[in-house]
């Protein structure tokens, strides 16, 4: 175990720079954006922009990676990324920001998915929960490191901008000066909507309609903090506070749908989200600590929903399936995160900034409503042949890739040989 951890060690010091850049880009434009005073639709289409660059690059950039390998490729897509946000810092255009945020959720995609088949490879069956754990770990400490860094520096110089740069060029170096032999081909996932549906309508639907809320939040919880009167340290600790309430709360969450009707969770956890993100459109509140609590709140219970929702829906499939349809369910989750930004923006410009909260909500009481019908049509597995939940980032942090999503994957025991005790596996 310690010399399986040790081989990923450099890869996952490059990591954690990685996701540092996107946290502190990822929050950086919509801030910046907001005191240039572009119009919130338009910085909800930051998000739209990059949750759609991502999406493809989860289609395309398998093949480009066998086409070129995987060092040439990660050094190609990392550059890219590195590039784009010192750019950014030069050019201050709106419509150059969408445009460049959309290649830049392409490179992540891509460079995402090199580190997560390269932890694949060094992964057996006794290291793959360490190492999932590890790595999940270590992209929510580089998200919120990087969000943290916003009060450091005025945001209106383009010095946070070339810090991006910085942390993206660090992050290159570990894949890029290994010696260590390329892992196996990049592996696409389709995705098959029917078949989705069928496997489970709620986590189909619920995940989607997850995207959608994480979406608009993820991209547009700067601006609404700006909006109600925040200030950029502010801004940064609410943002950073509800990844790591979200964190804190899928084991508790996780555990209790491992115990009773993950509906059952999936529909208590969206009421809670409905209702923080009510209160705060009804009650304005004008305590910054008060606000930022109920925000946490929202977080803690919000980013808890997509993998209870994962959860059920491999609980209905076979375990030859599970990266299918875990894969299918991330670029199910991606869609929805194109939506929900692009939604998000104009009620908010319309209503107000706080009015972020009443898409959320709706999507929130969309989910409850429906997995208590489905609750009602179909009965769970019982307990003892459900499969255990597994941790996953989301909402304000980066997408897991199909590749990412493998290091999940169950182990099944080994097949009896010809001739023992037949043996039921499930």
């Amino acid at each position: 175990m310690k010399r399986n951890l040790l081989s990923v060690a450099a890869l996952l010091f490059g990591t954690l720079f990685l996701f540092m850049g996107n946290g502190l880009q990822g929050i950086l434009l919509p801030v910046r954006g907001n005191l240039e005073g572009y119009h919130t639709t338009t910085l909800g289409l930051l998000g739209t922009s990059w949750a759609t660059g991502f999406v493809v690059g989860c289609l395309v950039a398998p093949k480009m990676v066998r086409r070129v390998g995987h060092v040439r490729a990660f050094s190609g897509f990392i550059s890219i990324i590195a590039i784009i946000a010192l750019v950014s810092g030069i050019i201050i255009d709106p419509i150059w920001w969408v445009v460049l945020r959309a290649v830049t959720g392409f490179s992540t995609a891509g460079t995402s998915m090199i580190i997560e088949s390269w932890l694949n490879e060094r992964a057996t069956n006794e290291s793959r929960g360490a190492i999932f754990s590890l790595y999940i770990g270590i992209t929510l400490l580089g998200v919120v490191a990087g969000q943290m860094m916003i009060p450091l520096q005025d945001v209106r110089t383009p010095v946070l901008f070339m810090v991006c740069g910085i942390f993206y060029c660090i992050a290159m170096l570990p894949t890029t000066l290994s010696t260590a032999a390329s892992p196996q081909p990049l592996k696409a996932v389709k995705l098959d909507l029917p078949a989705l549906y069928r496997n489970s309508p709620v986590s189909c639907l619920g995940i989607l309609l997850v995207g959608i809320a994480n979406g608009a939040y993820g991209t547009l919880g700067a601006v609404f903090g700006a909006g109600a009167g925040l200030s950029d340290t502010s801004i940064a600790v609410m943002m950073s506070s509800t990844i790591f309430a979200g964190a804190l709360m899928q084991l508790p969450a996780g555990r209790l749908s491992d115990r009773i009707d993950r509906r059952y969770v999936l529909a208590a956890m969206s009421a809670i989200a409905a209702l923080a993100g009510l209160l705060i459109v009804v009650l304005h509140p004008s305590s910054p600590a008060f606000l930022i609590g109920l925000v946490i709140l929202y977080g803690a219970v919000a980013n808890t929903l997509y993998p209870v929702a994962v959860a059920h829906a491999n609980d209905f499939a076979s375990s030859e399936d599970f990266v299918k349809v875990s894969g299918g369910l991330l670029l199910l989750y991606g869609i929805g995160t194109v939506i929900g930004p692009t939604i998000g923006g104009p009620v908010m410009s319309i209503v107000s900034p706080h009015a972020l909260f009443l898409v959320t909500a709706l999507a929130h009481v969309l989910i409850t409503a429906y997995a208590i019908i489905r609750s009602r049509v179909r009965a769970p597995v019982p307990v003892g042949e459900r499969e255990a939940y597994t941790t996953i980032p989301t909402g304000t942090s980066p997408m897991l890739t199909p590749e990412g999503m493998s290091l999940a994957e169950r182990t099944l025991p080994t097949p009896p040989e010809s001739g023992d005790p037949e043996v039921k596996y499930g």
